[in-house]
């Protein structure tokens, strides 16, 4: 007899073990889709790990259902990663499958209600709801859930159903059911009897009194001759003809209408074109990647901002393509692929998917399985692409390595992008190259230490200068009554005098909404959320007050809820106010907003960019979405409007952050034509980090933090681990923080810091406490500690006062 371990869509600590049925043993392979059974009734699509001949010594298997996949939808590869995964970041394999399978990809069982015949039509016991289910059921034979929910029109049935199952007026089974639907288009063809010119000849005749029909029938022919296939939908545009007389060709049997199968993300023309040349610089950091390629898998390109480090990817992409391998280019953000989409399409035509968060579940499966294929080559795309299944990878490229989104936080599993991708490319013998113009800490660490290539860029392509950068002192403008609507004079000056050059500019803060608060200026109250221990923000733009935590809305307060005045002012600020101080500074710029609240649908970033590209935009005021790799020729004014809430986060990365976000927002001014400015307005101008980020100097800044991390034991010195405790009841939480706190001190010592609640200590409802272990740089204490931290999470769970309390573990969390 066969078995195989199947990983099911499930937070389950092990693998199910399932028999595999004599009939199957042919058609089941590793990374294949099978329906199984769980529990007494719930199927699930699961994916095969193993194929092995030992049975489970502690339970009985239960038969493999079917065999959903002629061929895997994962490689042995992908298997491997996930269990690797799911080890390192100490999730499930199964919380790993969710993140990977596209929706549609991961089926679970509907429950179908299907009536029985032999109870006739005799509803008289029923009482009136149960009657209303069972005469549907009659007539239709069969109903699912959310059609019982629609008739009764209320969520709580399930009581109801028990009582028809009871009284025998239905069965109940369970039915998995495919997802993914492929998209069909009407083609139209001509009729083969009618191909050659003679016997097209007397139609012309024929449809002279019919001159719509005529046209429509020419309109086809110059598609078929220009296009080859012709679509319904083009045909009846270009001719201006109508469904009816397209028609009344099919009837007289002169054209025919087919559906056909068509790709939702189709790849073009397949073509590879390189059109530029390398400067001297780019040669010899190009050359010194391929050097430090042939004896480490990872090189980290430390090229400064508009250095041309992309024109450098795109040539090892070309070589890497060359040797028939794959290519995954990984980006921070979704703002970002819109812009690069472009330059890389124009050198690799037909060879490019783009793959994130936005696209619909259908686009997804087909993306998923171009890749697989290995008919997609190149994938550019935010962390989630790493989980793709790549047939032969060859080279992985993070741009912009250094940035947090890399990091997966919720749900799990919380992986690093950047240390998972280094892992993955082990698996296929691949090339990893880190790119970024500020390098984060352990990246530049484990280059000097040896553990990467490290190669330097350092200098602006085209010789063009580094922006000049200017500190204005916002505590003294406010003494001189200079600030007007949160801008300082200098900063007024420069954006007038980048307008009036017609020159565009870039704001940045790092707060979005109008007002990051509202506060009682008569006895201090600031309205929180109901859910959550955090300051209301406030959006002008929808009159409401939001949580950025758990996105409740509340109606705009006029009225203290605590002293009942009517004194409550928006304090401070976010993008949405600088985007109405801006139009009532200046009135004639042309002015935009990116962040989250105004980029919403799957196109809106694509248009944004394009908008500045164009000159369309004068003024673009935004987040974090603005500082990340985004390319603008015209872009000669950056400006900061508030560099001190960046540098007054309490963590311990909070001085290596900030630096990036201002070096690299910095980055988009002066890219192409003359020097740029950068205007950064605080009030602590003596802070170390605002003069690394004058003089550009990344060096001054590493070596300040890094010093300061072997002292006090934080990463690249030590790993880091989190863990989160979460419960309804507070009291709860922190008895349970604290049993787990003293039963892990006497293993741990000094390596673990905390219990203690973090400074939001209650989201969506639930009360926090957090510790923190510091994982020393040896890969079996690693484990070992891991292991020991699993144990008494069990133990801790077995109490009976702390069985319903939520334990996240974050490995190296950022």
């Amino acid at each position: 007899m066969k078995y195989a371990d199947v990983i099911l869509p499930l937070a389950l600590p092990r693998n199910y073990t399932y028999a595999v049925p004599p009939e199957m043993e042919s058609s089941i392979q590793p990374g294949s889709r099978v329906a199984v059974q769980l529990g007494k009734q719930k199927r699930y699509a699961g994916i095969v790990k193993r194929i092995h001949e030992l049975p489970p010594s502690n339970y009985k298997t239960k038969p493999i259902l079917d065999v959903l996949d002629k061929e895997p939808v994962v490689y042995p590869t992908q298997l491997a990663f996930w269990e690797w995964i799911a080890q390192y970041y100490m999730c499930n394999e199964g919380d790993v499958l969710n993140a990977a399978l596209p929706a549609h990809l991961k089926l679970s069982s509907e429950t179908v209600l299907l009536y029985n015949d032999a109870l006739g039509d005799d509803f008289t016991a029923l009482s009136d709801h149960e009657y209303l289910i069972a005469e549907a059921l009659q007539i239709r034979k069969e109903l699912r859930i959310g059609e019982v929910q629609l008739i009764l029109d209320r969520s709580d049935v399930y009581s109801l159903i028990k009582q028809l199952i009871e009284k025998q007026v239905c069965f109940v089974y369970e039915e998995l059911k495919e997802s993914y639907k492929a998209k069909l288009e009407n083609y139209v063809l001509l009729n083969p009897a009618l191909e050659s010119d003679e016997a097209m000849a007397p139609l012309f005749d024929e449809l002279g009194r019919a001159p719509k029909q005529l046209e429509l029938l020419l309109a086809y022919l110059h598609l078929v001759r220009t296009q080859g296939a012709v679509l319904q939908s083009e045909l009846l545009k270009k001719s201006g003809a109508s469904s009816a007389q397209l028609k009344g060709l099919v009837d007289k049997g002169i054209l025919r209408v087919e559906k056909r199968q068509v790709d939702r993300v189709p790849l073009g023309k397949m073509e590879t074109q390189l059109d530029f040349d390398l400067s001297p610089a780019q040669e010899k950091a190009l050359a010194e990647i391929r050097t430090g390629f042939q004896d480490k898998q990872v090189a980290l390109l430390h090229g400064v901002t508009s250095s041309g480090k992309t024109q450098i990817y795109v040539k090892l992409i070309e070589e890497a393509l060359a040797n028939g391998r794959q290519v995954l280019y990984l980006l921070p953000e979704i703002a970002l692929t819109a812009q690069i989409i472009r330059r890389l399409q124009k050198h690799f035509a037909g060879q490019i998917g783009i793959y994130h968060s936005r696209f619909s579940n259908n686009e997804r499966v087909e993306i998923w399985n171009k890749v697989k294929s290995g008919e997609i080559r190149i994938v550019l795309g935010a962390r989630s692409s790493l989980l793709l299944p790549f047939r032969d990878l060859g080279l992985i490229i993070l741009d912009e390595e250094h940035d947090a989104s890399f990091k997966q936080h919720e749900p799990a599993p919380r992986y690093h992008a950047r240390d998972a991708a280094i892992y993955y490319a082990s698996l296929f013998k691949a090339k990893v190259l880190l790119g970024s113009a500020t390098p984060a800490l352990e990246s530049y660490y484990n280059a000097k230490q040896g553990k990467y290539a490290l190669v330097e860029l350092g200098e602006r392509f085209g010789g063009i200068d580094m922006p000049d950068i200017e500190i204005v002192d916002m505590k003294k403008e406010t003494a001189l009554k200079e600030v007007v609507n949160n801008f300082s004079s200098v900063l007024r000056k420069q954006i007038a005098q980048s307008l009036a050059d017609k020159k565009q500019v870039i704001l940045f803060q790092n707060r979005r909404g109008y007002a990051p608060f509202l506060l009682c200026t008569t006895c201090g109250w600031i309205p929180n959320c109901k859910q959550c221990d955090v300051s209301l923000t406030y959006h002008k733009h929808q009159d409401k007050l939001s949580c950025h935590y758990c996105g409740t809305r509340y109606p705009y307060l006029y009225v203290c809820e605590a002293c009942g005045s009517q004194t409550l002012f928006p304090k401070n600020f976010g993008t949405e106010k600088i985007e109405e101080d801006l139009q009532a500074l200046f009135p004639e710029a042309r002015i935009a907003r990116m962040d989250l609240d105004a980029i919403r649908s799957k196109d809106s970033h694509n248009k944004m960019i394009q908008s500045l590209e164009q000159r369309e935009i004068d003024i673009l005021v935004g987040t974090q979405m603005v500082v990340k790799g985004l390319d603008f020729e015209n872009v000669n004014l950056v400006g900061i409007l508030s560099a001190d809430s960046l540098l007054s986060y309490p963590d311990f990365r909070v001085n290596e952050r900030a630096f990036q976000l201002m070096e690299q927002v910095s980055g988009r001014s002066g890219r192409r034509d003359g020097k740029g400015k950068v205007i950064v307005q605080a009030s602590n101008t003596r802070h170390p980090i605002l003069q690394f980020v004058v003089e550009h100097n990344y060096r001054k800044m590493y070596e300040s933090e890094i010093a300061e991390r072997e002292q006090f034991g934080y990463p690249p010195f030590y790993r880091l681990m989190k863990i989160t405790l979460k419960h309804k009841q507070q009291q709860t939480v922190e008895q349970a923080a604290m049993v787990l706190g003293n039963w892990l001190k006497p293993h741990l010592g000094h390596q673990l810091v905390g219990p203690a609640a973090p400074l939001v200590s209650r989201v969506r409802g639930f009360y926090l406490q957090e510790m923190l272990i510091k994982l020393p740089k040896d890969s079996k204490k690693i484990t070992q500690i891991k292991q020991l931290a699993k144990e008494m999470f069990l133990q801790l769970t077995i109490e009976k006062q702390f069985r319903s309390v939520i334990i996240l573990p974050d490995v190296d969390c950022v």
